[in-house]
């Protein structure tokens, strides 16, 4: 998306050359595959590479704005705002000279001025007049600086029984996603026809024509974002269970995890058995303000699923999980139900994750006592145990592209 503006100057004509580029939501990722950012990009990119035949551009000033959708916290949209405009600055930078000394920066964060244009443009708007009055209330109240007491966007999800909300989070909060990049030239006629130059560049030597029409731009290095955890649980590691899990963004503030212990300990001098295995799965959503701020961080709740097998003796009756000789799933117990935790930050790279799981446990294990190097069954039982199931403190790596802590030591 862009425009090319063109008004009389006493002295020339000072032309205005403008891109905006959208993102997705919660990011600040440029990504030349939503909408037409691939196109936009390139078009202006084209023009501080090539200029305009006819023309020389003295740049005089560069206009940078970034905002965000109204549904995230006021900090991490104030983040978003700045951190897009700075992307798409900086990757502009790489076509041509733009000076700091001529560059503003207006960081919107919540555009709730946006918003009601594109409301005023929608005639389709639930409760359009009441919605339009209501955002304009809360337009003005927040020209001083919004605040957090004031829940705009909770009182906006509830307004006419949320349904002017959904109808905005659909079809117009996309296009509040975004950041614009304004330069402005003042434009002297030249019959010459030299290509464009800024303020700084005008006194560098102009490269023969053919050399700049073949230039090309640079090829766009686009890096999703990745976040991954691999983590172990420390109370299983003193319980002496070796233990590994991973965990994987989906998006939207949703994740899946899974994990696997093996510890196959014995003695049989004392008879001192300490044996399981098994793995689990677990789905988890996170919310909170540190949740909205970057993945697999904060409050999550979830559900999981396990399955293990065991053998406990330590020089008496043994209680064996599942049947003796088969596989895992033949042996196995099993249970299932719903978590709730916490990751904290504690490095750059890492994380503590409190988690507590309840639910159900059960299965077929059996009984039996060692005698004369032989163990002599007593009785099958049947679990099925309901309660707390599960407690982990686990340390978790970060690993994966934006993928860390920037208050722990990360890149600012």
């Amino acid at each position: 998306m862009f425009t090319l503006l063109t008004c009389s100057l006493s002295h020339g004509q000072e032309v205005e050359d403008s891109v905006k580029i959208f993102f997705r939501q919660g990011y600040s990722v440029l990504d030349l595959s939503i909408g037409d950012n691939r196109n936009s990009i390139k078009r202006i990119a084209d023009s501080l590479q090539l200029g305009y035949s006819d023309s020389i551009y003295v740049l005089t000033r560069i206009h940078v704005t970034g905002g965000a959708s109204p549904e995230g916290t006021i900090p991490l949209n104030k983040r978003l705002s700045e951190k897009r405009a700075k992307v798409i600055f900086e990757y502009l930078s790489k076509f041509g000279e733009l000076p700091d000394s001529l560059t503003t920066f207006n960081f919107i964060g919540r555009d709730w001025w946006g918003l009601i244009e594109l409301v005023e443009a929608d005639m389709n708007v639930p409760y359009r007049e009441e919605t339009l009055e209501y955002l304009r209330d809360i337009a003005d109240r927040s020209l001083g600086g919004e605040r957090l007491e004031d829940n705009n966007v909770g009182r906006l999800s509830r307004f006419k029984g949320g349904e002017p909300y959904r109808y905005m989070y659909r079809n117009l909060f996309p296009e509040l996603r975004a950041s614009s990049v304004h330069l402005y030239y003042k434009k002297m006629r030249n019959p010459i026809a030299l290509p464009l130059f800024s303020g700084i560049a005008a006194a560098r030597p102009s490269a023969p024509s053919g050399a700049i029409k073949n230039r090309t731009p640079a090829p766009v290095i686009y890096k999703k974002p990745f976040y991954m955890g691999i983590k172990s649980n420390l109370l299983y590691d003193l319980l002496l269970v070796p233990n590994i899990g991973a965990e994987f963004y989906l998006g939207k503030n949703w994740s899946i995890a899974g994990d696997w212990m093996y510890g196959w300990w014995k003695n049989d001098n004392a008879h001192w058995y300490w044996r399981i295995y098994g793995g689990g799965l677990s789905v988890r959503k996170w919310f909170g303000k540190a949740a909205n701020e970057k993945p697999l961080t904060g409050h999550h709740i979830g559900v999981y699923g396990q399955v293990m097998t065991y053998d406990f003796e330590v020089g008496g009756l043994g209680q064996m999980g599942g049947e003796p000789g088969g596989s895992l799933f033949d042996r196995a117990n099993y249970g299932a139900g719903i978590e709730y935790g916490y990751s904290l930050p504690v490095a750059r790279r890492l994380n503590i994750d409190f988690s507590a799981c309840v639910g159900f446990f059960g299965g077929l294990y059996y009984e039996y006592l060692p005698m004369d190097n032989c163990y002599v069954w007593q009785a099958t039982k049947k679990r099925f145990y309901i309660g707390p199931t599960k407690i982990e403190i686990s340390l978790v790596w970060l690993l994966g592209h934006e993928n860390y802590n920037r208050d722990k030591g990360g890149r600012k």
